[in-house]
């Protein structure tokens, strides 16, 4: 069988280490570990980052699939405490750390 040729033309682009989706402005990245809860007497459920909505909010992936739309008074991300414990900070704190950028 030959070998499987690709078509000239365009070349495709790196992606952008540093993309411009709003979550760098609140300290997070796609994939972060978080927790969430509609009211105040709900319990916390775990999710994962995916996304900064248009509105601000925090676009959330649940434990089922369901992607949420939350604001960020109502999630919480996971940390590591001063001894290594897991420590679970509010998001509008976690926000207004100053944090040393990742290298490339």
């Amino acid at each position: 069988m030959p070998p499987v040729r690709r078509p000239k033309g365009k070349k495709t682009q790196a992606a952008d280490p540093f993309p411009a989706d709003g979550l760098s402005e609140i300290g997070l990245t796609p994939g972060s570990a978080v927790r969430f809860r509609r009211r105040d007497t709900e319990r916390w459920k775990d999710g994962t980052v995916t996304r900064r909505e248009a509105d601000g909010s925090l676009g959330v992936c649940d434990s089922k699939g369901a992607m949420r739309a939350m604001p960020l008074d109502a999630v919480e991300v996971k940390d590591r405490g001063p001894r290594g414990g897991v420590m679970w900070v509010p998001l509008t704190e976690w926000a207004d750390r100053t944090e040393q950028l990742k290298l490339l």
